[in-house]
């Protein structure tokens, strides 16, 4: 039997893509300017999470899923460090907040990592 942390980790996940086939068009801005086909960039990251999300429940497939994540986590970095520099995610966000995105990215890698 999984922790219940690791239904947390799960649900955050499927959540998290769920909410990108709901919010699609929040994502959109959030894509830095040289990535191309951004609502289907949105879908595809939101399936992904919610694949990996469902993965990490099964244990023959969690190593996969906690692999995943963790990539994934790496390649939405670009997203975070975009936001952090744009000016117009400044005039919404509080700075301190857009920085603290990008430990909090490392913090769910590690979370991620501890269930190996």
């Amino acid at each position: 039997m999984n922790p219940w942390h690791l239904y947390l980790m799960a649900l955050l996940y499927i959540s998290a893509g769920i909410m990108h086939f709901l919010k699609s068009k929040w994502y959109i801005p959030i894509i830095p300017p040289r990535f191309p086909h951004k609502l289907l960039l949105v879908y595809l990251t939101g399936v992904l999470e919610c694949y990996l999300g469902i993965l990490l429940l099964l244990p023959s497939w969690k190593p996969m899923a906690i692999t995943g994540i963790i990539l994934m986590l790496i390649l939405f970095l670009p997203v975070h460090i975009y936001m952090l520099y744009d000016q117009k995610f400044r005039k919404i966000f509080p700075r301190w907040l857009l920085w603290l995105r990008i430990p909090l990215q490392l913090v769910l890698m590690y979370w991620a990592y501890s269930y190996y």
